[in-house]
């Protein structure tokens, strides 16, 4: 093995053990950030508006410090999460699935819907044991399926890492596959994203109805600035989106660099 391929051998590990750590870094930081403005949330109160900070595990309320009602202040800062459900179901839209940040106090997720058991006539049916409406899951699929990938995100993350091990550890193989799946970490996240923004938006007959009937199916803004009724909307990448931009540039490398060690060994 000459100089060249010694050089290449050794670049190759050092930026795939870098990527490794982004991948890592990035399981833990917040990635994308959403937030709503309004007149009715004044800057005093809600600086950033009612803000909501997406990771790889779930969904977290976004607003840190700041005056939750005129007469209290908080170190915790206001419950954004909770608030930018209540605006969601106003118009009728499905509450937002939370992931491992679950109210674990709570006998279902958040995002369940209920409704009750109808006879032929319409009617509910009343349960002969306790009296009340037989009530039945009328949950949307998605949102279980959504829910399944955040709350097993960390085993996803955990199969990645161990994936990128083994690219190191194995010197005299390319094995590109274990460089590119968990490469691709901020792309996959860009696709869930945007898909659940399409369907929440395009989804909102929530049971029970919005107030404004008269809202079409949308698709909520994924980047950049935009509008729905009276709030502005605003949505960027946070820290954790650049960390997983890093880790696609630094295992990229790795993997140019190792496919140039094994050839120049040669």
């Amino acid at each position: 093995m000459d100089t060249k391929s010694n050089k290449a051998a050794l670049l190759y590990k050092v930026f795939g053990v870098i990527g490794l750590g982004l991948l890592i870094a990035t399981y833990f930081l917040p990635t994308w950030w959403v937030a709503l403005q309004s007149r009715q949330y004044p800057k005093s109160m809600y600086p950033k508006g009612i803000r909501i900070e997406f990771k790889y595990d779930g969904v977290y309320n976004g607003c840190k410090g700041v005056k939750e009602r005129e007469e209290i202040t908080t170190n915790e800062g206001a419950e954004c999460l909770v608030e930018m459900n209540a605006i969601n179901h106003f118009i009728g839209m499905h509450p937002i699935v939370q992931g491992v940040n679950t109210d674990k106090s709570r006998p279902y997720p958040e995002y369940y819907t209920f409704d009750t058991k109808k006879d032929a006539n319409g009617d509910d049916l009343i349960s002969t044991e306790t009296g009340k409406p037989i009530e039945i899951d009328v949950t949307p699929k998605y949102l279980k399926f959504l829910d399944g990938v955040l709350r097993n995100s960390k085993y996803i993350f955990i199969l990645f890492g161990l994936m990128l091990i083994g690219f190191i550890a194995t010197p005299k193989k390319v094995n590109s596959l274990l460089a590119w799946i968990p490469a691709l970490v901020p792309f996959y996240f860009i696709l869930l994203f945007g898909y659940s923004m399409y369907w929440y938006g395009h989804h909102l007959s929530l049971h029970g109805g919005g107030a404004f009937s008269g809202i079409k199916p949308f698709m909520p803004t994924i980047f950049g600035e935009g509008k729905v009724a009276q709030f502005a909307t605003v949505s960027y990448p946070y820290i954790g989106f650049g960390t997983a931009v890093l880790t696609f540039i630094t295992v990229m490398l790795s993997l140019l660099l190792k496919k140039k060690a094994i050839r120049d060994a040669k």
